[in-house]
C-alpha cells in the first residue's frame, strides 16, 4: 500500500488522536458544545499541527540533530507550538472576534494539546521526511477536526432530549465519545493500518 495513502487514512481514521490514541481530550470535551465553534477550534488545530510538522522537522533535523542535541526536542517543539498558537491568537482576534469569544480558553489551550505535540514527536520518532511529516500533521488535524465535529453534531442533538437525570451533562457527554471512540476502532480492521 501507498505510504502517503497510509499516513493519510491512519491519520484521520485508524489512529485518530482523540478516538483511538486519547490526546487533545481537553478542547475536544470543552469546545464540541456547538459544532460552529468546534469547526472553527478544528481549523486552527489543522493550521497549528501542519506548521508545527513542517517547523519541528526542520528544527529537528537542521539544528538539534547536526549540534547532538535531539534530547532537546520536546522543550524545543513546545516553544515551536506555542509561538504557532500565538500566532494563530492574534489572527482568530483581528479576523473573527466573535469565534476568538466562542473559543475563549480553549485557544490557548492549543499550547499544550498533546495531540500537537504528539504529531510532532510521532513524526520524529517514526521518522518522516518533510513531506511525510506535513501529511500527518494536515490529517492528523482533520481527524481531530472530524472527531470534534461529530461529537459536536451528537451533543446538540441530545440537549433537547429526555435524558435521565443522572446522565445530564458531561456523563452523557463521555458516553457519547466513548461510543465514537469505539465507532472509529472498527476503521483499523478495515484498513489494516496500524
Amino acid at each position: 500500500m501507498n505510504l502517503y495513502f497510509v499516513i493519510i487514512i491512519g491519520s484521520v481514521f485508524v489512529n485518530n488522536f482523540v478516538l483511538s490514541q486519547f490526546l487533545g481530550i481537553c478542547p475536544f470535551l470543552g469546545v464540541s458544545k456547538k459544532t460552529n465553534t468546534a469547526l472553527g477550534m478544528g481549523f486552527a488545530v489543522i493550521f497549528v499541527m501542519s506548521i508545527a510538522s513542517i517547523f519541528t522537522y526542520l528544527v529537528n533535523e537542521f539544528v538539534l540533530v547536526k549540534l547532538g542535541l535531539e534530547y532537546m526536542q520536546t522543550i524545543a517543539f513546545i516553544l515551536i507550538i506555542a509561538a504557532l498558537v500565538q500566532s494563530v491568537e492574534i489572527v482568530i482576534k483581528k479576523f473573527s472576534p466573535s469565534l476568538y469569544s466562542a473559543l475563549g480558553v480553549y485557544l490557548p489551550l492549543i499550547t499544550t494539546n498533546c495531540a500537537v505535540l504528539g504529531v510532532a514527536l510521532l513524526n520524529i520518532e517514526k521518522a518522516y521526511n518533510l513531506l511525510q511529516s506535513f501529511l500527518n500533521g494536515v490529517f492528523a488535524g482533520v481527524g481531530f477536526t472530524l472527531a470534534i465535529v461529530l461529537l459536536a453534531g451528537v451533543r446538540e442533538r441530545i440537549v433537547p432530549k429526555n435524558v435521565p437525570e443522572s446522565f445530564r451533562g458531561f456523563p452523557i457527554t463521555l458516553i457519547a465519545a466513548a461510543i465514537l471512540s469505539m465507532a472509529f476502532s472498527a476503521f483499523s480492521g478495515m484498513f489494516g493500518i496500524v
